[in-house]
């Protein structure tokens, strides 16, 4: 084989986050070990799965193990496994770039929390282990040989910008990893890491529960002054979600959640549970503290792992739980599937969808009992994947009635406190049948929407939906415990009793007989923009507001269709006038005297454009409108 040499620059932003790494402050620098040591783990179930399921691959398969060696005198560590390996092409794809979306969020992260405690494990958080590697190493060098490949791969890089790789001849199957470690410094927390008992104690606190041995060489004092040297396990090896909980402490679940998860902080919840019958399998799942950054990514990682009998099969088995749920980390270990199912297999599986549903239930009797018993965990879990959970509304029709019972939300009855949809119902007031609501980007915006008025007056709790979901699954769910989920903003809004409504009828239609002129002319002139002009029920202060008929699409409905790439028609509203408002009755008396058809019409545009930003809609011409304001402006001056 020629030997080729080649000198690569890092993806640039690769590049900005070795220098955040290498010199940002960091408490914890041990984390380097424990992203060596897993992504070893990985290298080595990758091959053992591929061992069974292509029996044509010629590898050795007996004593698969992840060696640790220490050469004190040149101050190097060396992190080497006879796993699965990689080829050239490979090691410049998976080293020399970072293929994850969210690294500018990463980077933008870690500059902001370079002196914070928060910053401390972020580079388990997100995933980049090889790379925290050059927080502790001047330089570091990678050999590696594709498992059934005859030649190897040397990459090597100082980190400053440029790496080199070099095809070889001989290389041992697998991936070796030699760091040249900085000098041991206490003061910046770079201890030495070709100590023993550093190490040791590095692997126990993190890597304990790996399914492969630990190895590394140690010497010890022999007889009459002579050193012997033994090779030792350094873990346990058992599997964690194998073992009764109560022989399991809350630690080893921690450290264990970290190494699936590649998160940094402590999960919120463990759900640990085992099914028996016919089909036997054991899951031990997580529920994070906090949203990883590529939630809502559509490439971000989904599902949990599957093993078999304790073999690894894949990483994030997506049939395992649904894509509400996707923030759950863990293991799921089945005892009777085959070891070379494949995912679209998996998709048809009945006994897999079996499974599927238990886990779901437990995970949501799980958030159940948090909800019930521990409201400051249960907050911290509805504020970081509430906006997530809410689509199992839309898409689980089996867990849906489940899932109302977890929904949070804002309300006009607290302040601060959000409420659930039973206190809502618990509250309503005598005579009242449906569950109102109000849609939008912000809690400020709704309780300041014009929408709101007539509920303000009449002291009716409204929700307040701010998240882009909500517009979707009130629409599908359509009631809760028998009571309508009403929008304010849509269909006519009558709040009077029926005592009430008998008092006010007659003065109803001498307003409606009154402004039948000015309606129809209004709907005539504004008749591209709204399919209706009307009198409204819902206003006290406002001039006039915009509302969709009860079965429209909301304008934040249309946008989100229409982002997504799917054509949906233009729907107009409906403009609602104030008959009290001395806007509206100076309008209606100008144009009963004939005045300007021209400053009419621009009036009665000023008031649909007023009526749109009041809702927090946007102007389809925001130019002529601000010309138009300024022009009358100028006029009372």
């Amino acid at each position: 084989m020629a030997t080729q040499v080649e000198t690569l620059e890092f993806q640039a932003e690769a590049r900005q986050l070795l220098q955040l790494m290498v010199h940002s402050i960091y408490s914890n620098k041990d984390v380097f070990l424990r992203e060596l040591i897993s992504n070893a783990s990985d290298a080595l179930d990758k091959l053992r799965l591929a061992s069974l399921v292509d029996k044509d691959l010629d590898v050795d398969t007996s004593d698969l193990r992840i060696e640790l060696e220490v050469d004190r005198d040149a101050r190097t560590l060396t992190v080497r496994d006879n796993g699965i390996g990689m080829t050239r092409d490979e090691v410049v794809s998976v080293i020399g770039t970072i293929a994850k979306s969210g690294t500018a969020e990463l980077l933008r992260t870690l500059r902001e929390s370079a002196d914070s405690a928060a910053s401390q494990e972020l580079i388990g958080q997100f995933g980049v282990g090889f790379y925290a590697a050059f927080m502790v190493a001047d330089r570091v060098e990678l050999l590696t040989r594709k498992a059934g490949e005859q030649g190897g791969t040397r990459w090597s890089s100082t980190g400053e910008g440029t790496y080199s790789v070099e095809s070889v001849d001989a290389a041992p199957q697998g991936t070796s990893v030699t760091l040249h470690l900085k000098p041991a410094d206490t003061e910046d927390s770079l201890h030495d890491y070709t100590a023993e008992w550093t190490i040791r104690e590095i692997v126990k606190r993190y890597s304990d529960f790996i399914a492969w041995p630990i190895r590394m060489t140690v010497e010890r004092p022999g007889e009459e002054g002579a050193t012997t040297r033994e090779e030792q396990t350094l873990n346990s090896m058992k599997a964690l979600w194998a073992r009764p909980r109560d022989e399991v402490d809350q630690a080893e679940y921690h450290e264990f959640y970290k190494h699936v998860a590649h998160d940094w902080a402590d999960p919120l919840e463990i759900v640990h549970m085992r099914g028996e019958g016919t089909f036997e399998y054991e899951a031990l799942l997580f529920i994070p503290a906090h949203a990883p950054l590529d939630l809502f990514a559509p490439q971000g990682r989904r599902g949990v792992q599957l093993y078999v009998k304790r073999v690894f099969i894949m990483d994030d088995c997506e049939a395992l739980m649904p894509n509400y749920l996707r923030f759950v980390k863990g293991v799921v270990d089945a005892h009777d599937l085959s070891l070379n199912i494949s995912r679209e297999i998996l998709q048809q599986d009945r006994q897999i969808q079996v499974v599927r549903r238990r886990l779901v239930k437990k995970i949501l009797a799980t958030v159940k009992d948090l909800k019930a018993n521990h409201a400051e965990r249960y907050r911290t879990f509805w504020g970081e994947f509430g906006a997530v959970v809410k689509e199992g509304l839309i898409d689980d029709a089996e867990n849906r009635d489940t899932l109302l019972e977890l929904v949070s939300a804002a309300s006009t009855h607290d302040p601060a406190e959000p409420t659930d949809l039973r206190g809502y119902v618990e509250r309503m007031k005598d005579g009242q049948s449906e569950i109102w609501y109000a849609t939008g980007e912000s809690r400020a915006m709704l309780e300041n929407s014009p929408h709101m008025e007539a509920f303000r007056a009449k002291g009716l709790e409204v929700l307040l939906l701010t998240d882009p979901v909500d517009e979707v699954w009130v629409e599908r769910v359509g009631e809760y415990d028998g009571k309508p989920l009403r929008s304010i903003a849509k269909g006519e809004v009558d709040l009077d009793t029926d005592e009430e409504r008998q008092q006010a009828e007659a003065e109803r239609e001498q307003q409606r007989k009154d402004h039948a002129e000015l309606l129809t002319w209004m709907g005539g002139a504004l008749a591209d923009n709204v399919k209706e002009v009307r009198l409204s029920s819902r206003l006290t202060t406002s001039p006039a507001c915009v509302v969709g008929d009860a079965h429209d699409l909301t304008p934040t409905l249309e946008k989100m269709y229409r982002a997504m790439g799917h054509e949906v028609p233009s729907v107009k509203r409906i403009l609602e006038l104030n008959p009290g408002h001395p806007l509206v009755a100076g309008l209606r008396k100008a144009h009963e005297q004939g005045g300007d058809q021209t400053e009419l019409r621009e009036t009665a545009e000023l008031l649909y454009g007023m009526a749109l930003l009041a809702e927090g809609g946007e102007l389809a011409d925001p130019s002529r409108f601000t010309r138009l304001l300024a022009d009358r402006l100028s006029r009372t001056l």
